[in-house]
């Protein structure tokens, strides 16, 4: 056949220029969220060895790493605090000068409206026994008594001056309660990002490390199990009735499907968490030297974007903004 063949896809990659030109999915600064780690007792920044480049930060060198984000043009930074202590209910976790919501004050302090500060919303980091809420008589989390504590810790948050609470425990109710509270003590323009897909991954095994986790045993009482897709968009439709302002998918990589469906079914933004164990991997196949490391760090990125998430939680956030500068 003359000319055969007659359609040609590869015109469309000839060339860096072409490839920009029609390329489908756009990464930028702005859907970035630097994940960052702040502990009480730390004199000077102490390296993750499952997360390597990932540190605890110390209040000085948090806020510098916060400067450095807003001028990178980053969308945001999600605040954990490490505490010195815990209990059995987490006590630190409100207290105002509990590190968590020292950490809050001082990143606001530093980059005011111009980078919005985002706050974990959980007890994990600040229980004696790892969990996520407080125990029964039994052992077992209690709910609806771990509800009410979420409740004090979101205004505790807002009070400190964190423009975005992120509750991450995946307790029933956990969005309802916090907005019902954070309006009532008169922070209507709080932004809740719910943790509202958050499945029991074994992905998360460095971020343990990372904030001094003392959990025994696990959490699939009530983090989604891996099998499932359907009790995802239920868990989903429930955050957005509660007054959800954006929902978000935990882990990213193993559950793209996931984050596609759930930016297929609300028309709120959608957040993705590309977690710890997902970072370890790239980062230790680099090390190898089995995997451009670089290539690896923004493909990982896109395919997160081509999912559907307009916003993408990284350990990366702020070298993956340097490297946008190098397409």
């Amino acid at each position: 056949m003359s000319g055969f063949p007659g359609v040609r896809p590869r015109r469309l990659r000839s060339s860096a220029a072409m490839r920009r030109l029609v390329a489908e999915t756009t990464l930028e600064r702005r859907q970035l969220i630097l994940p960052m780690f702040i502990r009480e007792d730390a004199r000077e920044p102490i390296a993750i060895n499952s997360m390597p480049g990932v540190y605890q930060h110390t209040r000085d060198t948090a806020r510098k790493a916060i400067a450095e984000a807003a001028q990178l043009g980053l969308g945001g930074v999600m605040l954990y605090g490490v505490p010195s202590s815990k209990d059995e209910v987490g006590s630190g976790a409100l207290d105002p000068n509990g590190i968590l919501n020292v950490a809050i004050r001082d990143a606001v302090q530093e980059v005011g409206d111009d980078l919005l500060v985002m706050s974990d919303l959980c007890l994990d980091e600040f229980t004696s026994h790892g969990h996520c809420g407080v125990l029964d008589s039994a052992g077992r989390v209690d709910n609806d008594a771990t509800l009410a504590i979420y409740a004090e810790m979101g205004v505790a948050q807002a009070e400190a001056g964190a423009h975005v609470v992120g509750p991450s425990g995946m307790m029933d109710g956990q969005v309802g309660a916090i907005r019902t509270a954070l309006d009532a003590a008169g922070f209507v323009d709080t932004v809740i990002l719910a943790y509202a897909v958050k499945y029991a991954s074994a992905f998360y095994g460095p971020f343990r490390e990372a904030i001094g986790s003392s959990l025994k045993g696990d959490r699939k009482t009530y983090q989604q199990d891996s099998a499932n897709a359907r009790e995802a968009i239920r868990e989903v439709d429930l955050d957005v009735a509660e007054g959800a302002d954006i929902v978000m998918v935990k882990p990213a990589l193993a559950y793209l499907d996931i984050i596609r469906q759930v930016r297929d079914h609300v028309n709120i933004p959608v957040a993705a968490y590309n977690i710890s164990g997902e970072y370890a991997m790239v980062e230790a196949a680099a090390a190898n030297g089995w995997i451009d490391r670089d290539r690896a760090i923004m493909e990982t990125l896109n395919s997160i974007r081509r999912a559907g998430a307009d916003t993408i939680l990284t350990y990366w956030a702020a070298e993956a903004a340097q490297l946008l500068d190098q397409r």
